[in-house]
């Protein structure tokens, strides 16, 4: 939820309300809401209108969405998501 949070805290700090931002991404406020707390997750275009629309450069955006996407993932194998990473960093390195 690390997306979720940063988009949460921008637009907090912005003082905007999320129908706002929902209309930028053409979805309507109960969906964008439910990205903003984790329940569903953005498109990567999505990520990148909101970057744009922040202000901020897409690549901090994106990847805390893909660190999103890896804690869904390897969140309920506490014993082996360590070496899970650690065995995913050296493939990535190839």
């Amino acid at each position: 939820m690390l997306f979720g949070n940063k988009i949460r805290q921008l637009r907090e700090e912005k003082q905007m309300l999320q129908r706002q931002f929902a209309a930028a991404l053409e979805i309507d406020t109960p969906m964008y809401s439910k990205i903003e707390r984790g329940e569903r997750r953005a498109k990567r275009e999505q990520v990148i209108a909101l970057a744009e629309i922040f202000k901020v450069n897409p690549d901090e955006f994106l990847t805390l969405w893909i660190a999103d996407r890896i804690i869904e993932a390897i969140e309920d194998e506490k014993e082996l998501a360590d070496r899970a990473l650690i065995v995913t960093q050296k493939y990535l390195k190839k």
